[in-house]
């Protein structure tokens, strides 16, 4: 006899910057009467550093292991949450297990020409530096394939964020049904 798949207790938002985790994940929570915890923000608490200065202090290296320690914390919390990832925190497979195993991964996806409206004026992003077309058809064709394990996506392009809310809570009220 099987045993009966455990409805998952999180929604974990993965996609490239610029596709509305935050900002979907903040109207996602209210939605739910959940608390939202955005990893990149919980790294910055927990090493006392913004992300810019977390990269050019010990590098590309030392911001992922900060990001699987912090991931591995929030996906530990008990009750129900909505979670922000960094656009990159899907590049380690041991980041897509804890995702996977403790919540429902919604890959939020938008064309390139929309993420760079809505990230051109950010110039807290690291990996942004220099030409911002080139970086990220770069970025994007590198990370072609990395949120594929999701088994929820949605193009955001051309929706609204409260759109896009209502189709991920749409996903989390059918997973935690088991239909």
């Amino acid at each position: 006899m099987t045993q009966p798949l455990t409805p998952p207790r999180h929604i974990v938002l993965v996609g490239f910057m610029g596709t509305g985790k935050s900002t979907v994940g903040r109207l996602l929570a209210q939605r739910g009467g959940f608390e939202v915890v955005d990893v990149d923000a919980e790294i910055v608490r927990r090493e006392g550093r913004t992300i810019p200065e977390l990269f050019a202090q010990f590098g590309e290296d030392y911001f992922r292991a900060a990001e699987t320690d912090a991931l591995r914390s929030v996906m530990g919390q008990a009750g129900s949450l909505v979670i922000a990832t960094g656009g990159g925190a899907v590049l380690r497979p041991e980041n897509r297990t804890l995702m996977t195993e403790g919540g429902l991964v919604v890959a939020l996806t938008a064309t390139a020409e929309q993420i760079m409206a809505r990230v051109s004026q950010d110039k807290g992003r690291p990996l942004l530096q220099g030409n911002l077309e080139e970086r990220v058809h770069k970025l994007l064709s590198e990370r072609r394939t990395a949120y594929d394990f999701a088994p929820v996506r949605i193009d955001t392009t051309g929706l609204s964020a409260e759109e896009v809310a209502e189709a991920i809570w749409d996903a989390w009220l059918i997973s935690q049904n088991g239909r």
